[in-house]
């Protein structure tokens, strides 16, 4: 017998399940994601399900961990602060792809050098340029990323660079040719930024919750699920960090499958932050094509097809102006739900909200709270922001007592993406408690909390809603429309058919949404999905049987749904892919593109063997890293060419060698 232990930490809960056999959950349980330390909300979570199993942890044979912390950070604009090197790159190339938004005006140095599409050198590398600078920006920032002009061509200037910065600051690097091998310096350099920025944040999470699990006696190897669902070893995770974005909802993918058998159909998994949704086609997730986009940023990340929108339980929630009147509107950052803070602060929740019920009329500020996140770095910060946050200092505080002025709005919003310090107001989560849907935290605060929202006046002159029950409401249907909107778009973006509208504004075009009310005037339009929803997530059998009314639907909500993440961890396999490029700079000539430079042939064949060969050994070699046992090797050649004058012309080859196997298990 075999068991496997999975861990799923999400933006509000942890998830742990026991599976014994790769067939059956024997045990599963939630705690609290603990964002000061992660790996007391794993600790709880683990414990529980061992307790359930009255198993020894020295039985359990596998560990493996999934989690949403990198792609929230991502979403929600949070990471530590790097710098960026550019090598044969201009200034107008930081504008490309959205280079410069992702910098968030961290350093950045453009530095001569480079290749150019064969490999050979462009321009000698500038290294005492690189010098002097790293003197000036070293100790201000936690790492560095490295992006090269053609570096997936030829890395040399990539490496030498990298050589430089380790030896002057010691300071982790992301260099661009280990994250992919495909051109388009710019996006390889938004990738790398990424992964600089997630390197330490993700080491804590791991180190973490390996020290933790030995703590409870689980010393089976810890893997990591990657975006595409694929699992890796925690070390290879800890040098990769960028390819677990995406981690969480592609476990879920897995385990949605695992748990329905279904083939077709769109897996919808609602968390905290997030819904991500993908379409399950014979039975397997497809790879995204262009590489994984989070939030406004699009990598060179092979994930899922999944489309992730800022949609969840804790969506924090407004109300947005619309002609004389107001509508309410969610997300799309994450806070922390009033019902739930109220349980770690329940005297001063409940006095603040109290207060501010009796003023005469409601302030903006009213019905939020702040406070700081626990052993956060606080390195880099001006003197407004070292102020405020020393200012919030322990536990939660009233925002309304917290800012004194205008400008410390946007101090507070530095902070908040820093990941220093976290805001806590009204949320589809606080509806759900005062509409008897959840009882898990306090009721009693939510429903303070929403009375006080529900008292924000339209441009009408009018209060939002009645009462907390009718402002409840409102926001329940209005997560409810929303989620079956992005449904709509994930579907109509997998259409065969020219529709012309982008799938977007097909989702809310009035002809659809007249379809969804069942419009049948002189003119009868229905609007449905014409597949499954698996409806995943802790708060899926809240909210899903709704969205499947709405879309006229079948919806499958699984038995484990709450926790399908920390299934799919364990249930699947370790695959490592490596791809490389063969070119023909002139005819009869031949290069391969290798990670120790290019090298020369005269024959297209050899060439070809050459590449496969490498490619094939470095994929066995990083599935055996990443824990994987019987490894299976497949090779995919994709070889272009021309025909001029009645002969075909090679022009350029990638090839890509996949080694797959099973996660190797303790003795």
């Amino acid at each position: 017998m075999t068991l496997s232990l999975g861990v799923d930490t999400g933006g509000t809960y942890t998830d742990a399940v026991l599976v014994r056999d790769e067939t059956t959950v024997i045990a599963s349980a939630k705690s609290l994601t603990t964002r000061h330390d992660l790996a007391e909300g794993i600790g709880r979570a683990v414990e529980a399900v061992l307790d359930q199993a009255d198993i020894d942890p020295n039985e359990v044979s596998l560990a493996s961990l999934s989690t949403t912390l990198a792609t929230n950070a991502l979403i929600e604009g949070q990471g530590e602060r790097v710098a960026l090197v550019l090598i044969g790159f201009g200034e107008k190339d930081l504008e490309r792809h959205g280079l410069s938004d992702a910098m968030a005006g961290d350093p950045v140095l453009f530095l001569e050098g480079g290749h150019d599409h064969s490999g050979g050198q462009a321009k000698p590398l500038d290294e005492d340029r690189l010098r002097g600078w790293l003197a000036e920006v070293g100790q201000d920032v936690s790492g560095f990323a490295v992006a090269g002009q053609f570096a997936t061509r030829n890395p040399a200037h990539e490496q030498k660079a990298s050589d430089i910065i380790r030896e002057t600051t010691g300071k982790a690097i992301s260099a661009s040719h280990h994250l992919s091998a495909k051109l388009n310096g710019p996006k390889r350099a938004i990738t790398a930024v990424l992964n600089a920025r997630l390197v330490g944040i993700i080491s804590r999470l791991i180190t973490r919750a390996q020290t933790r699990l030995g703590e409870l006696g689980v010393h089976a190897p810890l893997m990591v699920v990657r975006g595409d669902g694929a699992l890796i070893s925690a070390e290879m995770a800890l040098e990769r960090p960028i390819e677990t974005i995406l981690s969480g909802p592609a476990a879920s993918i897995v385990g949605a499958r695992w748990m329905t058998g279904q083939s077709d159909a769109l897996v919808s998994d609602i968390g905290g932050t997030t819904t991500d949704i993908a379409l399950l086609r014979d039975g397997r997730p497809a790879i995204d094509p262009n590489g994984a986009r989070v939030g406004p940023f699009r990598t060179m990340v092979e994930a899922v097809a999944m489309r992730t929108t800022g949609l969840g339980g804790d969506s924090q929630v407004h109300m947005k102006a619309q002609g004389l009147g107001s509508m309410v509107a969610l997300g799309p950052k994450r806070i922390v739900p009033i019902s739930l803070i109220a349980m770690d602060a329940p005297k001063i929740v409940h006095d603040t909200l109290t207060r501010q019920m009796r003023a005469a009329a409601v302030d903006e500020l009213h019905g939020q709270f702040v406070r700081a996140v626990k052993g956060s770095a606080t390195t880099g910060l001006d003197t407004r922001e070292a102020t405020l946050l020393e200012r919030i200092g322990e536990g939660v505080q009233p925002l309304d007592m917290i800012l004194r002025n205008r400008v410390e709005h946007s101090v507070l919003r530095r902070l908040i993406g820093r990941g220093l310090v976290q805001l806590s107001g009204v949320t589809p989560s606080d509806a759900s408690h005062v509409l008897d849907l959840n009882d898990a935290w306090d009721r009693d605060a939510a429903k303070m909390a929403l009375d006080l929202f529900r008292r924000q006046i339209s441009g009408a002159g009018q209060v939002l809603a009645a009462s907390p029950t009718v402002m409840a409401q409102m926001i329940i249907d209005c997560l409810t429309h929303e989620t079956g909107v992005a449904l709509l778009e994930s579907a109509f973006a997998e259409e065969t058919d020219d529709f012309i509208l982008p799938p977007i504004d097909l989702a809310r075009h009035v002809l659809t949404q007249k379809g969804l009310q069942g419009h049948a005037g002189l003119v009868r339009i229905n609007t449905g999905l014409n597949l499954p929803v698996i409806g995943l997530g802790a708060s899926a059998p809240t909210y899903y049987p709704a969205v499947g009314t709405l879309l006229s639907c079948q919806m499958e909500v699984p038995e484990f749904a709450g926790v399908a993440n920390a299934i799919g961890a364990v249930v699947g396999r370790v695959t490592i892919r490596h791809s490389g490029t063969v070119t023909s700079p002139s005819n009869g000539q031949y290069r391969v593109h290798l990670e120790t430079g290019p090298e020369a042939f005269i024959d297209s064949d050899k060439a070809l063997q050459r590449l496969e060969d490498e490619l094939r050994m470095r994929a066995t070699k990083d599935a055996d890293s990443a824990g994987a046992e019987g490894v299976q090797v497949t090779v995919q050649r994709d070889i272009r060419t021309a025909n001029i004058e009645g002969n075909d012309v090679f022009i350029e080859a990638d090839i890509t060698v996949e080694a797959s196997g099973r996660p190797r298990i303790a003795a």
